[in-house]
């Protein structure tokens, strides 16, 4: 037996007939933000490449609602799935009470091609999101870090702060922005109450501009079209996190930002996706050459992220199906073996 047969024959062992269904509950109890981050750092670097991931499929269902597709697949032994996330975009459920995004991931094995697991992929989502932008800010951002800014209080801004937390250990005040000044306020009051958050400063400021300035990290998680971040209130040595936008009308952040900052993405997609850096070519402000690299490449050691104290950096993530079959695979394995032991 080859080495790359025994080490998928390790992978198959156990895996029953009927497949799991994970759902949110079952996930936050599988996943930890340090955990998670371990793993897509070694993953991305060891498999991303054995990854195809086409772009992400976008059907309109209406004037304004969505269906897209994101799948992907690999044949390495040591990520023998093949993974596809379906997510609905219906933005006019604000008026509803219900979220915009739903999502639903469903794990197949590669080499039999049963299906092993359902898993909720909405919160798949949140979880790989946050840690992709912290595992980014381990290489981008100070070290010394002490203050993070958080712009937006919606699901994503908890998991986001926490995520960050993980990897830089010496923040010790958050401070929340949201449009809705009760949403930051009610945000920093929960995260307050968390035994492991303790330490930790949280608290909201209804004035944007006036924070800005004091972020060590700016992370932004919107869905706006007009620029929030100002880049000439970024401090000297800020990084600036950019999470909210994946099309190119929409905006986190002005070309004085991106003209200061030291750029890096989470793909490729992004580039053409992401409205603060299409709008930058566009305007002839920067080249796709210019962008620093990719967070594979920071992984690697390919690409140099931070390379002085005062120096302005930034990265923008859009999503990909490679970082939800890497993380999908964390969820299902552990998943799989608690229940063994249990």
């Amino acid at each position: 037996m080859s080495t790359r047969e025994g080490e998928t024959s390790e992978k198959l062992k156990n895996v029953g007939s009927a497949p799991v269904f994970i759902d949110n509950d079952s996930l936050r109890s599988t996943l930890s933000y340090p955990s998670l981050l371990k793993h897509l750092q070694s993953s991305l670097s060891a498999v991303s490449a054995s990854i195809q991931s086409p772009i992400r499929q976008n059907y309109s269902i209406d004037s304004s609602s969505s269906l897209l597709l994101m799948p992907s697949w690999s044949l390495s032994s040591s990520l023998p799935y093949i993974g596809v996330k379906l997510v609905t975009s219906f933005p006019q459920n604000s008026s509803r009470n219900l979220p915009g995004i739903h999502a639903s991931y469903v794990l197949f094995n590669s080499v039999t091609g049963q299906t092993l697991a359902f898993m909720d992929g909405t919160e798949l989502t949140l979880w790989r999101t946050s840690c992709v932008s912290a595992l980014a800010s381990k290489f981008l951002s100070r070290e010394d870090a002490k203050v993070l800014v958080m712009i937006g209080a919606g699901s994503l801004a908890p998991h986001l702060i926490k995520a960050h937390l993980a990897v830089r250990p010496t923040l010790k005040k958050v401070i929340i922005w949201n449009r809705r000044v009760e949403k930051a306020s009610n945000l920093a009051i929960e995260l307050k109450e968390e035994e492991e958050l303790r330490g930790v400063s949280f608290e909201h400021n209804d004035c944007l501009d006036e924070i800005i300035g004091l972020g060590d990290i700016v992370s932004c998680a919107t869905s706006s079209e007009v620029p929030i971040v100002k880049g000439e209130a970024l401090k000297a040595g800020a990084h600036l996190d950019l999470v909210g936008s994946f099309t190119p009308s929409m905006r986190e952040c002005d070309d004085e930002a991106v003209k200061r900052a030291k750029i890096f993405v989470d793909c490729e997609a992004a580039l053409v996706e992401a409205g603060e850096l299409v709008g930058a070519f566009e305007r002839a402000l920067l080249s796709p050459g210019e962008i620093g690299g990719r967070l594979v490449d920071l992984i690697n050691g390919d690409k140099v992220g931070r390379s002085n104290s005062d120096e302005i950096t930034l990265f923008k993530s859009v999503g990909s199906a490679v970082v939800d079959i890497a993380s999908a695979q964390l969820v299902y394995e552990t998943f799989k073996d608690a229940k063994l032991k249990g």
